[in-house]
């Protein structure tokens, strides 16, 4: 997707999931040629087809699969940036009205490397400590919320362009599902990935690969295929994403088309309601041709119940597309009416007014349009239907017990004597807490009316694997030790319980410390940066 200005982007019983598009049994069969397809992307596609050899079609069709559950809503699953400044609060019931979560982009951490990282800003581990992300994931899941991971994206380099094999592509997807606990997975196939023969076979491949694992470890493994279309359907790279997927006899439980950012804007009278409708209709139509030539049968209601669509709230990226809020009202509608699978949009960081504006505005943390803060995720929120349970072990609705051993503490332990600046992070009884503003002496576990009056933000709690991180303190020899009976001058350093501190001023008797260092008044300056802390004394 391109998103936003910038290449990017309660107690009821869950419903079953929906119902994945299962091949037992798979054609090779090659697609007639489209007027958009070019001639070596065809002579491609029949080499990669080919070679596939899957044998003949007869007696290899599938069997239909039987109808969804009757009742079964569509769900509604928003966006969010999770690396975008300032940083989401996902976490919280009053910043994320929605029963789950898409939380994107994982992506390679560079263009040569198969490592997985959010946004190719940290990698899993700098994550956890510099944005606290398994914690509030955790604390996520505690209000009985559901997680998904979007891999892809258009900004950075995707896995399956980075990895050199289907294999290693596995092995980091599964890095991922792993570290999160996930049983549903996004890949958001756009950008470079969408026109790469070569990242369309590992990705598929290792798809299988995932679904082999899942099996073999008695759990399933949930697949969203995301993909750009227009409103004449799904263009020949998104198509051919697809054909792959069924043809390596990948589970999809369902595709998701990114109803946004359209090569033309609404012309006509039309809205951008109107044309994401006609993109609907339009891959609805393709899939119900598609799917029989793979061997899978099924009835109207059951295309339509695989099928998913993420809009861009207010002012697309194309001059002329905007989606309003009564387009949202619209949307909710339509999807309910077709019974569809999945409605997204992009993003919640975007869901709130611009201020005080004239004219549409593009931008990554609001909408450009004319709305009150959350419209979009209430009512898409109507959409009352749930993911699947999460991965064997971390159901969504499991308690999480904090960790209350200071030993094991991420961030510093609150002290009612220091001073706390904004996106500072304390750990208090086992729970993480990062400072909204500014303050001192306030305690985090206070209780207020509102959760806006508390200068801190609850980001969840300390995990069994959480431990205390590691400062790098100086070379031995690099600086003297403080002593009480020298008197330091502006710009002396010293070293104290290993870590170095820079006088600020001249004094004498006054020791260094992280916790003497948070208060301004303290002469000390630190060398050293906690690690996922802004600089202490600066």
């Amino acid at each position: 997707m391109s998103r936003t200005g910038r290449p990017a982007p309660g107690g009821a019983r869950p419903a079953a999931p929906p119902l994945p598009l299962e091949l037992p049994a798979v054609v090779a069969e090659q697609e007639e040629p489209k007027p958009q397809l070019s001639p070596l992307r065809v002579a491609v596609a029949v080499a990669v087809v080919g070679g596939l050899g899957f044998g003949g079609y007869a007696g290899l069709r599938a069997k239909l699969a039987p109808s969804s559950p009757a009742g079964q809503a569509t769900f509604f699953a928003p966006y969010v940036d999770v690396t975008l400044t300032p940083t989401y609060q996902f976490q919280s019931p009053a910043s994320n009205p929605a029963r789950q979560s898409v939380l994107g982009f994982v992506v390679a951490s560079s263009p040569g490397s198969c490592t997985p990282s959010w946004g190719a800003a940290y990698d899993l581990a700098q994550a956890n400590q510099r944005i606290a992300l398994r914690s509030r994931i955790a604390q996520l899941r505690g209000y009985g919320a559901a997680v998904v991971v979007s891999f892809g994206g258009a900004a950075h380099t995707s896995l399956d362009v980075a990895c050199p094999s289907a294999t290693a592509l596995a092995g980091a997807y599964q890095s991922v599902i792993d570290t999160y606990g996930l049983s549903t997975i996004d890949l958001d196939v756009e950008g470079a990935a969408l026109d790469s023969f070569a990242a369309e076979r590992r990705r598929s491949a290792a798809v299988r690969i995932l679904e082999d694992t899942a099996a073999r470890q008695h759990r399933t493994l949930h697949v969203w295929l995301t993909l750009p279309v227009e409103p004449g359907g799904l263009q020949d790279n998104a198509s051919s994403v697809v054909r792959a997927m069924l043809a390596s006899r990948d589970r999809l439980t369902g595709i998701d088309v990114m109803a946004m950012d359209f090569a033309t804007p609404p012309a006509g009278g039309a809205t951008m309601l109107d044309e994401v409708e006609r993109a609907l209709t339009s891959t609805d139509a393709q899939l119900t041709r598609l799917l029989p030539r793979y061997g899978i049968e099924l009835r109207p209601a059951q295309v339509w119940r695989r099928l998913g669509v993420t809009v861009m709230i207010g002012q697309n990226d194309v001059q002329g597309e905007h989606f309003t809020t009564a387009d949202a009202s619209g949307l909710v509608a339509f999807v309910r009416g077709k019974g569809m699978g999945r409605l997204s949009m992009w993003s919640l960081n975007r869901d709130q007014p611009c201020g005080a504006s004239f004219g549409p505005v593009l931008s990554t943390t609001c909408s450009g349009t004319a709305q009150s803060g959350l419209q979009f995720a209430d009512t898409f929120r109507q959409l009352q239907g749930v993911l699947a349970p999460t991965a064997s072990g971390s159901g969504i609705l499991r308690a999480i017990t904090p960790d209350t051993n200071p030993a094991n503490a991420p961030f510093p332990t609150w002290s009612p004597v220091a001073s706390y600046p904004a996106a500072y992070k304390v750990v208090e009884n086992g729970e993480i807490y990062q400072a909204k503003w500014y303050n001192s002496a306030q305690d985090p576990e206070a209780a207020y009316q509102y959760s806006w009056q508390s200068p801190w933000e609850l980001l969840g709690p300390v995990l069994p694997s959480d431990h205390a991180p590691v400062i790098a303190g100086p070379a031995p020899g690099t600086y003297r030790g403080w002593s009480a009976t020298t008197l330091y001058v502006a710009g002396q350093r010293v070293v104290y319980d290993r870590l170095a501190y820079q006088a600020k001023w001249s004094n004498q008797g006054v020791a260094p410390g992280i916790d003497a260092v948070q208060e301004p008044s303290s002469p000390w300056q630190p060398l050293y940066v906690i690690p996922g802390e802004p600089v202490l004394g600066g």
